[in-house]
This record gives structure tokens, sequence and C-alpha cells, in this order.
């Protein structure tokens, strides 16, 4: 009996660390997206606006070359820069709350890993956005 829990335990124990281990990865952006050379400013403000807003984010606020945008899902909040010119879009972080952020002392920087899921999805919107928009003419 003793041999069983002591089994259990040390189960438990290898399963809680893993878990642990999963609620970090290193924080990095997604790649630049290519703007297709057929759409305009306009379309290409259009077609990213249309991508974050389909996956829940809110538009804060908008300057020539930079959009930024919050998503609040649950109890969790991230902050982004979308950034616009010279043939590309880039996605940066800002900020979050409940998504496990930290810069450790080596200055790499780490966050909850869903968070890295979200930009893969509004990376892929952006992209498949411009496609269409691209092939329509817009």
């Amino acid at each position: 009996m003793k041999l069983k829990i002591a089994l259990l335990a040390g189960l438990a124990a290898i399963a809680f660390s893993g878990n642990v281990a999963a609620r970090h990865a290193p924080l990095t952006n997604p790649p630049p997206i290519a703007i297709p050379v057929k759409l305009s400013d306009k379309a290409t403000v259009k077609e990213v606006k249309r991508a974050l807003l389909q996956r829940g984010w809110e538009i804060d606020s908008e300057s020539p070359g930079v959009i930024n945008s919050t998503l609040h899902l649950r109890d969790h909040v991230a902050k982004i820069k979308v950034g616009y010119g010279d043939g590309q879009v880039k996605l940066a972080y800002v900020d979050s709350t409940n998504l496990d952020y930290k810069k450790n002392s080596n200055g790499t920087e780490e966050i909850h890993p869903n968070y890295l899921g979200w930009m893969q999805f509004l990376a892929s919107d952006i992209k498949a956005n411009f496609s269409v928009a691209a092939m329509s003419g817009d």
C-alpha cells in the first residue's frame, strides 16, 4: 500500500511539474507578413482590421502605419501593436494581464503558450485576407 501511495505521489509530482513548465513559452512575435503588391494602403488596413475583429480583438487606436489592439478573453488580456508599411505587417507584443508574462534576468521573455497560438491564428487570418483581397482587386 505504501508503495502505491509513493508511486502515485511520484507520478503526480511529475505530472504537475510538466504542467507548470507548459505554462510558459518563449515570447516571440510572428514573422512579418508580406503585403501583396496589388493591395493599397487602404485595403491593407481594412483586411488587418477585419482579421483582428473576426478574432475578437478590439481596435484601441490608429495612426498612420500602426493599429493598437486588445483582446479580452475570459480573465486574460493581451495588447498588441500592428505595424504596417514597407510591404509588410508586423505583429508585436505590448502588454498582458493573466498570461504569465515574465522577463528573465538574461533578457528573454516568456508568456503563456495560448498567446502564441492567438498570434499565429491572427497572422494566418491576415495572410488569408490579403490573398482574397489581392485576387479580387481591392
